[in-house]
């Protein structure tokens, strides 16, 4: 089992930045791939960034250039840091990773980030 807990959501006007951090725990040496989703209200979720743990990353389309994904292996941690945060970003943000041989998916409870225009 992996337990996730988000941080560093809040509000922010547009054009602002905003860092997330997750902390992972439990059976974290069975960690693979981390990265973080999201869900705007009335909207499916979906992918933002992901990580796997040689630091290779992969972006949605939406988010290149202005969010950057990181992780510490050392102290289990993934990183989103987003700049010039638009108000279609507004969405809660969810951190997730895969762990195992079997690739089991785990979540975070979610942060919510709102950017006002």
């Amino acid at each position: 089992q992996v337990q996730l807990v988000e941080s560093g959501g809040g509000l922010v006007q547009a054009g602002g930045s905003l860092r997330l951090s997750c902390a992972a725990s439990g059976s974290t040496f069975r960690i693979n791939d981390m990265g973080w989703y999201r869900q705007a209200p009335g909207k499916q979720r979906e992918l933002v960034a992901i990580i796997a743990n040689t630091g290779s990353a992969n972006y949605a389309d939406s988010v290149k250039g202005r969010f950057t994904i990181s992780r510490d292996n050392g102290k289990n941690m993934v990183y989103l840091q987003m700049n010039s945060l638009k108000p279609e970003d507004t969405a809660v943000y969810y951190c997730t990773c895969t762990a195992g041989a079997i690739m089991r998916y785990y979540w975070g409870q979610g942060t919510q980030v709102t950017v006002s225009s």
